[in-house]
């Protein structure tokens, strides 16, 4: 079971930051959401076998479940939904925006590339250099 485990943690990885490098929001949306599962996936799956409740009194110690990693799956959790959520907002702000959710190019990432190039031209948006 750990090994089916181990390759659904691969494969939600795998398609979640093929997802990610899309230029679409949507896309890139879902793949940090299938990244947040994988993480989960994985921490359950660090954490080790099952065991017993980690009540003190209420079993041996060797025989209780590791309750660190279910700790942090839940922080991941957390996490993953607060990221969803402000990336849910940032698209709908693009949308009221520009009516679509592709990332367009940044003008002053493209003016950085000439200028530290050895394009000299002066391009479109190259007025203020």
């Amino acid at each position: 079971m750990s090994a089916a485990l181990l390759f659904a943690v691969g494969g939600l990885t795998a398609v979640g930051l093929y997802l990610i490098m899309a230029r679409s929001l949507s896309q890139i949306i879902l793949g940090l959401s299938l990244l947040g599962h994988a993480t989960v996936l994985g921490l359950l799956v660090a954490g080790g076998p099952s065991g017993a409740a980690p009540i003190a009194g209420r079993a041996e110690a060797a025989s209780m479940a590791n309750p660190l990693p279910q700790a942090l799956a839940l922080t991941a959790i957390v996490i993953s939904f607060g990221l969803t959520v402000f990336l849910l907002a940032l698209a709908g702000r693009q949308q009221q925006l520009t009516g679509d959710d592709l990332v367009e190019d940044d003008l002053e990432d493209q003016r950085i590339a000439r200028r530290a190039g050895d394009d000299d031209r002066p391009g479109p948006g190259d007025e203020d250099l």
